[in-house]
């Protein structure tokens, strides 16, 4: 009779522990399929929900890696200057500070990330009566017409022109001028008649 009592005992023992365990399967698996679109465990079974989440956790991986690269990617294009490529070799990079820059765009790439933030970098490239001028500049008030007019004291047409602002408070200017050879030869021949 104690050894029948003692395996019913048992029987009824193990019966809560399986009963314990899958209650605890099965929540595992509630928490599981809660945490994962319904697209992925279309069926409620056990093996379809642990095979959705596999895959679902698979493509959250590829999807944090294409994050991961496109965060690469703007943290390198933050650090490029705006229109960097625009800019074959910018022949004037002045800074509103001493050491910004020299003349001839040389000077350390310290200097040069100061010369960013100080006046503007500037490229001129001429072809007969034709000039290519680019120019980037922090945006102040006005800087356009005071540039076109400061071109057309020079004598310089301005044929076309390209204005694009920038998130950061810059504006890169395109020139296409025509240059008149009269207006440049007048001042140098009235400077060489005034000589003694």
């Amino acid at each position: 009779v104690k050894n029948r009592e003692e395996t019913e005992s048992q029987r009824r023992n193990h019966i809560a522990v399986e009963r314990n365990r899958r209650r605890q399967m099965n929540d595992y698996l509630a928490v599981l399929r809660s945490a994962m679109p319904p697209s992925y465990a279309q069926r409620g079974d056990q093996a379809s929900i642990v095979a959705g989440a596999i895959n679902f956790v698979k493509e959250l991986e590829q999807l944090l890696q294409s994050l991961e690269a496109q965060k690469r990617r703007r943290a390198q294009l933050a650090s490029t200057p705006p229109f960097a490529g625009f800019f074959t070799s910018p022949q004037y990079s002045t800074g509103a500070g001493a050491g910004a820059g020299t003349a001839d765009g040389s000077g350390d790439a310290e200097s040069r990330r100061g010369a960013r933030r100080g006046v503007a970098d500037v490229e001129v490239a001429v072809a007969e009566s034709h000039a290519s001028v680019k120019v980037l500049a922090p945006r102040r008030p006005r800087q356009l017409v005071r540039m076109v007019v400061a071109m057309q004291c020079l004598g310089l047409t301005v044929l076309h022109l390209n204005a694009t602002a920038t998130a950061d408070h810059l504006v890169f200017y395109s020139f296409s001028l025509r240059v008149s050879l009269r207006h440049i030869t007048l001042p140098c021949t009235s400077a060489l008649c005034s000589m003694p």
